[in-house]
């Protein structure tokens, strides 16, 4: 499978598999987790986000479990998380309020359990997950730079930043911000235009693309754009699911998608898209209907 270079030290496969779904599944074992995991890697997927609130906190320890079961995993893998939400659950069930925390003390805090919660030595790409309207971005931006200088933190970036957010922490900062993980897919069409991906494009850097399937709505959904995704398909001997997600990687930003789902038939297929090359004029009659009408 393609790679995806975020930094001179960093690559990872042009497809992620995202784990925020992970403690959802009836089997959470760490054989089945394994399963997916194994699924992922004879395809090349080779890349895995999680995130400390995914499963109420509980995702990564799923993972860490399947890690500790066969500790030859973790070798053929990039392991991705975040860290930067409290909500009132799990962990942080005395939390009054679901907030933000940029601080020093919380992300240094935050690696710690999720590097044990994995039961791993260090974390190839850490996120802030969102941006936090009280970032201190000399404090966060120097936490940032302290992990990665120690070894526990490869590389770091940011996730559902804009680009004035990106700006101010980076500029606080030594370590290059490598990604940011946002929005991005035909049920979401305005990440098209609003600039992001321009502003990342024009650094050079592959933002990553959340829920590229739009929480499963286009998989599920009618009209127009459901219409057209199935004539694609059909075309190409493929899914839906396979057209929406080459409709991302023909961006010349180099969208990495990260795709979620607990079906091993499904992950088995993840990579179909990488098969699947749309022209210039499909690509815009997928665009005009998911905007639902045509571009002006």
């Amino acid at each position: 499978m393609q790679r995806v270079a975020l930094s001179p030290d960093l690559t990872i496969s042009r497809i992620a598999y995202g784990m925020w779904r992970l403690a959802d599944d009836r089997d959470i074992s760490p054989r089945h987790v394994a399963a997916k995991i194994g699924a992922c890697l004879d395809q090349g997927i080779s890349s895995f986000d999680q995130a400390d609130i995914y499963g109420d906190y509980r995702a990564e320890g799923i993972l860490g479990g399947a890690l500790k079961a066969d500790p030859g995993l973790r070798r053929q893998m990039e392991i991705i998380t975040k860290c930067g939400i409290v909500a009132p659950v799990g962990r942080y069930s005395g939390a009054k309020v679901k907030h933000y925390d940029s601080s020093l003390a919380h992300i240094e805090h935050s690696v710690e359990m999720s590097l044990n919660a994995m039961g791993i030595d260090h974390i190839d790409l850490l996120l802030i997950h969102r941006p936090d309207p009280l970032m201190d971005h000399h404090e966060t931006g120097a936490a940032l730079d302290a992990l990665v200088r120690g070894g526990k933190v490869r590389a770091v970036g940011v996730s559902n930043f804009r680009p004035w957010d990106w700006r101010l922490l980076q500029s606080a900062m030594e370590t290059p911000l490598v990604t940011n993980q946002i929005e991005i897919s035909l049920a979401a069409p305005e990440a098209f235009a609003n600039g992001d991906l321009a502003f990342h494009q024009r650094q050079g850097q592959h933002p990553m693309a959340w829920s590229p399937l739009g929480g499963g709505a286009l998989m599920r959904g009618r009209g127009p754009l459901a219409t057209m995704l199935d004539e694609v398909a059909s075309a190409a001997g493929v899914d839906r699911a396979a057209v929406a997600v080459a409709f991302l990687l023909s961006h010349p930003a180099g969208i990495v998608p990260v795709m979620g789902t607990n079906t091993l038939s499904r992950i088995a297929r993840l990579s179909d898209a990488l098969d699947l090359r749309l022209d210039r004029e499909t690509w815009f009659r997928l665009y005009e209907a998911a905007l639902g009408h045509e571009v002006p």
